[in-house]
């Protein structure tokens, strides 16, 4: 009997570095290693790199892709940016309608947004079952951030059009409660809801000493503290909490914010620290993946921040490679947000409101003058990672879900 045909569709795949792109990598190999036949549909681009020139057919291990051609005008502009979208959009649901077949499984993720939409019809028309892998939803994220002036009409046809999709999937994979709550305010029964956590590769990330890191041994001489951001900093990350605190610890020796990664309100915090010639702050571009764990051991606290409206329709993955790294996470938010929940209910960080540098300054001050309170969260933090987000732990529950 052949192996059962699994179709992922997401812009990004191997070699590229966003979050997405290495999740669905993560799991597409493994799936592979399983036997499932894993066909990838994504770009040509990558998310760092809008003239990427890579391949149009590929073989990453097991796992075959195929890279459908789009516009290449990145992420400088929201107007080249959706051209982007909407030409890898009808780009990749063609090329789902050409490869798919009836008994093949469909994973649609949400980048472009509303992917979901074109791969619904394509299921429908190919006898394949579809299964949504929800990292957000759209377009309640666009809404929330005021991104697009979208006429009251169009948003409810792209509300009902989403909604219509997620109701004709098989199952609807979210990445936690407030996010299955959401769909199930929308109407989407509780049997074709499940939740599937993201994750990090625990055995590439693992906790390393401060004093071993590369990275943390650049850093400036004088360097006591090490408070990190890594990552997206995008639209939906709150910011001024951060710049807030650094400007209150600016006086004090010793403290240095590393700033490691990329995106818009990125290029805004490191605009505005500029301004105010912060000598703590540091800002890095993206490290290599075979660098992270290096990256992150270089902190002796990491910081992790969500809008307080965005709770239920993103959950950064910067989380779970903070944890396997055994590192404190100050969660900066809503308190009663997804990740806040988890550093207070497991005691491997904090939960700061979003708007208070002040208690953010506090925070931190505390966790540097009390070593073995660090050092006790974030031995917290990697064991609650090993039972919840090491990497067999949601690939068993993929396994189940595609099992015939």
């Amino acid at each position: 009997m052949s192996a059962r045909r699994l179709i992922f569709v997401n812009r990004y795949f191997y070699p590229d570095l966003s979050a997405t792109s290495q999740l669905l990598t993560d799991l597409a190999a493994a799936l592979a290693n399983d036997g499932f036949d894993v066909h990838i549909i994504c770009s040509r681009l990558r998310y760092d790199d809008a003239h990427a020139a890579l391949p149009k057919s590929d073989r990453v291990g097991a796992v075959q892709v195929h890279r459908c051609w789009s516009t290449r005008f990145g992420r400088a502009g929201l107007f080249g940016r959706l051209l982007d979208y909407k030409s890898f959009y009808v780009s990749s649901v063609l090329t789902a309608l050409r490869l798919s077949r009836p008994g093949d499984i469909l994973i649609a993720l949400t980048d472009p947004p509303m992917l979901s939409v074109g791969l619904a019809w394509v299921a429908r028309r190919r006898g394949a079952a579809l299964v949504n892998w929800l990292q957000d939803l759209f377009p309640e994220v666009a809404i929330a951030l005021k991104v697009t002036r979208l006429p009251g009409w169009l948003q409810g046809l792209l509300l009902r059009l989403r909604n219509d999709s997620l109701q004709a999937a098989a199952m609807n994979v979210v990445l936690g409660e407030r996010m299955r709550e959401r769909l199930q305010a929308l109407g989407i029964p509780a049997e074709r809801i499940t939740v599937i956590e993201n994750w990090a590769d625990g055995d590439a990330i693992r906790p390393m000493e401060a004093s071993e890191s590369k990275l943390r041994a650049s850093l400036p001489v004088g360097t006591e503290f090490v408070v990190q951001y890594s990552g997206n900093l995008g639209r939906a990350h709150e910011y001024q909490t951060i710049l807030g605190a650094a400007q209150i610890l600016a006086t004090e020796p010793g403290w240095l914010f590393l700033m490691v990664g990329g995106g818009a309100n990125m290029v805004r915090l490191q605009a505005e620290a500029r301004q105010l010639a912060l000598p703590n702050m540091l800002f890095l571009p993206y490290r290599p993946r075979e660098e992270l764990a290096d990256s992150l051991a270089a902190a002796d606290v990491h910081l992790s921040c969500l809008l307080p409206e965005m709770e239920g329709l993103i959950v950064p993955s910067k989380f779970y490679g903070i944890l396997a790294a055994g590192r404190p996470v100050i969660v900066i938010g809503d308190r009663e947000g997804e990740q806040a929940r988890v550093v207070r209910e497991e005691g491997c960080g904090e939960a700061n409101a979003g708007g208070d540098p002040i208690a953010l300054a506090q925070i931190l001050r505390v966790l540097r003058s009390d070593q073995q309170r660090c050092e006790r969260a974030g031995a917290r933090a990697r064991a609650v990672f090993e039972s919840r987000y090491a990497l067999p732990i949601p690939l068993q529950q993929w396994r189940a879900l595609l099992q015939p």
